[in-house]
């Protein structure tokens, strides 16, 4: 600035010339040079602030405080979550990126950096919420040292992002996942969808049906949770690639940059406690991330008020009904509890269920047949004691008694002929 403005002052540039080498206004370099000659010299064209600390510079208590509050309370937290947890647990107000400066100047190093993937061309969401549902498990130390690792399962809308159900198991199973669509059917309804991966909870690993499933008149082999799927007529569609649902594989990111300091912060150390702490977190979650649709009409269907999503997600397995209207699983005997209304044959096939708290039933004709336990009878059978023989001494006739070898056949001929003689 002082060199154009003194080039202007001598003659060599025009007010225009030296708007454009400034990048101002005219006006502004009119300005620039009267303040030159009023003041008298480059000092004038210094910023008054300059060497001045901001009113709005955070004081060096604030940022020891910072500091000091990640290292102890807050460590392994990103800079966007840090800067939530003080404004809502220590009632300080940072940006994420006042808080980076600090932890950067007191040598504090971020707890992870996230690995950059390979370009992958991402999909629309869906236009409606409740068109498709992504369902996914990862297993992780949720809770540090102060547990074992267990296994998070959840399902996730494609639309909204919002949560719409998650659980804690020791592994990754077919309860968890029961469990989790249940969650999310009862709170929100029966969506048109649900993407997952290959595994065998979803897909049966059987390629052809057997007898029972041929009568039972079923078309392609389903494992138990693909028969939960078609029986609320869900379009089950299973992916080849982690990227085809990377919704659901990025909320795993995030849950285990956030979900894990949550849990610490509220002093959870098992998994039971773990499930009752969950839904707050889901609703903080899905306060923060979830995104409206691109249409406000819903796609969810409302669940039917007499069906019981416990009949639904069960096992089934085909018995044979012997006499007396009985039948064997899991190496027990069941039998109707009450009188039924249906007559079965002997030999006749049913589908049995079991739920995922050890109900067992017959479903028949879309009405669950109660069971129960039946001990069956033990045969005692009597065994006879066996008496001792009694002795007896061999005949002189007794092939134990004759010879067995030559030299003593012939010892015994000449020992009769001697006493004949």
């Amino acid at each position: 600035k002082v060199l154009v403005v003194e080039k202007i002052l001598d003659g060599r540039m025009t007010n225009g010339e030296g708007a454009a080498a400034l990048g101002l206004t005219v006006r502004q370099v009119i300005r620039l040079k009267q303040k030159y000659l009023a003041e008298g010299g480059a000092q004038a064209l210094a910023h008054r602030n300059r060497g001045r600390k901001p009113k709005h510079a955070l004081t060096d208590e604030v940022k020891e405080r910072a500091a000091a509050l990640y290292t102890a309370k807050y460590h392994g937290s990103n800079n966007c979550h840090f800067a939530e947890l003080l404004e809502e647990h220590e009632s300080l107000q940072l940006s994420p990126s006042s808080v980076r400066r600090i932890l950067l100047s007191k040598g504090i190093k971020q707890a992870k950096q996230r690995r950059r993937s390979k370009a992958h061309q991402p999909r629309q969401r869906k236009p409606q919420a409740g068109m498709l549902w992504q369902i996914d498990a990862t297993p992780y130390a949720w809770l540090e040292d102060r547990a074992p690792a267990f296994t998070l399962h959840a399902a996730i809308d494609d639309a909204t992002g919002t949560v719409v159900g998650a659980v804690f198991r020791p592994t990754e199973c077919r309860e968890g996942y029961s469990l989790v669509m249940q969650q999310g059917i009862r709170k929100y309804g029966v969506p048109l969808g649900l993407y997952s991966d290959r595994h065998t909870i979803f897909r049966s690993p059987n390629e052809k049906l057997t007898v029972e499933q041929e009568l039972a008149g079923e078309t392609k082999p389903l494992s138990h949770f693909g028969k939960a799927m078609a029986e609320l007529h869900i379009e089950h569609i299973k992916a080849i690639t982690p990227q085809a649902k990377g919704r659901v594989e990025r909320l795993w990111v995030t849950f285990q940059d956030r979900l894990v300091i949550e849990l610490r912060l509220l002093g959870v150390k098992s998994l039971e406690e773990a499930n009752a702490a969950l839904p707050s977190l889901l609703q903080k979650h899905n306060r923060k991330f979830a995104v409206k649709p691109k249409m406000t009409e819903s796609a969810y269907i409302e669940l039917d008020p007499s069906l019981d999503l416990d009949h639904v997600f069960t096992i089934r397995q085909y018995r044979q009904l012997g006499a007396g209207n009985t039948l064997s699983y899991n190496g027990k005997i069941y039998t109707f509890t009450k009188p039924c209304a249906f007559r079965f044959d002997a030999k006749t096939t049913v589908e049995v269920r079991e739920t995922l708290s050890g109900e067992v039933f017959v479903w028949h004709k879309g009405q669950a047949i109660a069971l129960m336990e039946i001990t069956k009878p033990k045969r005692v059978a009597e065994t006879k004691k066996a008496e001792p023989a009694q002795p007896r001494k061999p005949a002189a006739s007794h092939p134990w008694r004759k010879a067995w070898n030559s030299k003593q056949l012939q010892n015994s001929t000449n020992s009769k002929t001697v006493q004949a003689t």
